[in-house]
């Protein structure tokens, strides 16, 4: 909004300073400002309506140290999150980009089904909120929109370098959108490229570097790669935010720890955007450029500001919780930028906290089942799951399980960063 203000006002008016909208990286400085003030300051008030409402966190026995006093805490803040995203984007970034329309309607979605879910639990007494089935087909549709996006908006493409007149790596789902671009490298080399619709991904640690979806329906037959690549795309795409929105979801029985962990995977895909959307930080490091990308750095930045000023309230002892209003968003969000920059394949690494914390329930829930199937009494593997509750059981403190979190998280971050050159 304030983009294509300032730059009416810098063409028609000459207003000194109203270039600097121009710059990616001042709106994004001031995205991540404008997000910290909204969840700082009006989180606070957030905060005290929640209680005045008494809009609190109803707290299941578990047995474990300090969840008595949690009981009465106010809930629903995601609320505060989804705010202290969506008002800095609306104002900085450019909204008729795709993928920022995207990440919009990613954040509203899975906030909305969240909001439900509490609201349900808080305002309908009923402790298991909304059925399991209805959140998985909410996230099923949040999938649908954008696997068929990212597979058919004209305006999603990528760069690739023309050899004997077709893009390096095409393949006949590929479409050429331009061709005959022509840059000039650092050496003084004319290269040409052009603009290609193709659903490639990233593959960590792989020489190439790259994975077409193309190649996996290729194993149906020549003849039915037209029909089964967007089918596969898309499954894969439900799949993963499936997946990382309940991981995320999961991970939120600590105070602070689904939050600082969202802000630690917040600043590695921003990262990843920034240099993908970039042309030419992009080839200098051998990774696919991918325009109009940069724009979700300001998403990015308004996300982990969100973050960050909420981790100020969640932290132990938690002020607010985010419920599954904040919880789910942030999957979904994180999930989705994952499929944009195309770094899906990296998503075990960058988000290895959700995993495991995904994986631990699996594995409990299945071994107590077979256990019991065997033996006649189920048997645990973990004191209890997911696994955070586990080293509570253990006797650790859960302000220093969540830093410990937090500490693997970066560590994560780090490696997932080292494989844009290790190949």
């Amino acid at each position: 909004m304030l983009y294509h203000l300032f730059t009416y006002l810098k063409a028609h008016f000459n207003i000194p300073g109203a270039g600097v909208f121009y710059y990616i990286t001042f709106r994004t400085a001031m995205a991540i400002m404008l997000s910290l003030v909204i969840s700082l300051v009006y989180g606070k008030r957030m905060i005290q309506y929640l209680h005045r409402k008494q809009i609190g966190e109803t707290i299941r026995d578990l047995g474990l140290e300090g969840e008595k006093q949690k009981s009465g805490t106010p809930t629903m803040g995601g609320i505060i999150i989804i705010a202290a995203i969506l008002i800095p984007t609306l104002l900085f970034a450019r909204v008729e980009n795709v993928y920022i329309l995207l990440m919009i309607i990613s954040t509203i979605w899975l906030g909305l089904i969240g909001f439900l879910d509490d609201y349900i639990k808080v305002f309908k007494k009923n402790k298991e909120g909304l059925a399991g089935r209805f959140k998985i087909l909410g996230q099923i549709g949040l999938g649908i929109i954008v696997g068929l996006t990212m597979y058919y908006n004209e305006n999603v493409y990528i760069i690739r370098e023309t050899t004997g007149g077709l893009p390096a790596s095409y393949s006949s789902t590929d479409k050429v959108i331009k061709e005959g671009i022509v840059r000039i490298d650092d050496r003084g080399n004319t290269r040409t490229y052009a603009r290609v619709k193709s659903v490639v991904t990233t593959i960590p640690f792989a020489k190439n570097h790259e994975l077409s979806y193309a190649k996996i329906s290729a194993w149906f037959g020549e003849n039915a790669m037209n029909v089964m690549t967007p089918i596969i795309y898309i499954l894969f795409v439900i799949f993963i935010i499936v997946a990382v929105s309940n991981g995320a979801n999961i991970t939120d029985g600590l105070d602070g720890l689904a939050t600082g962990t969202s802000a630690i995977i917040g600043i590695c895909l921003a990262l990843f955007a920034y240099l993908s959307g970039n042309f030419n930080f992009a080839r200098y490091l051998n990774i696919m450029p991918i325009p109009n990308l940069s724009e979700l750095s300001i998403f990015i930045g308004a996300f982990v500001g969100a973050c960050i000023g909420f981790l100020w309230y969640n932290s132990f002892p938690a002020q607010v919780f985010m419920g599954d209003t904040g919880s789910l968003a942030l999957g979904g969000i994180i999930a989705s930028l994952a499929i944009i920059i195309r770094k899906e394949l990296l998503i075990p690494i960058i988000c290895g906290v959700f995993l495991i914390e995904n994986l631990s329930v699996m594995i409990q829930v299945g071994y107590f089942k077979y256990t019991k199937r065997k033996y006649g009494d189920g048997r645990r593997i973990f004191l209890m799951s997911p696994l955070h509750h586990h080293y509570q059981k253990l006797g650790y403190h859960e302000s220093k399980i969540a830093i410990r979190f937090w500490i693997i998280g970066i560590v994560l971050a780090v490696l997932s960063v080292v494989t844009l050159k290790l190949q």
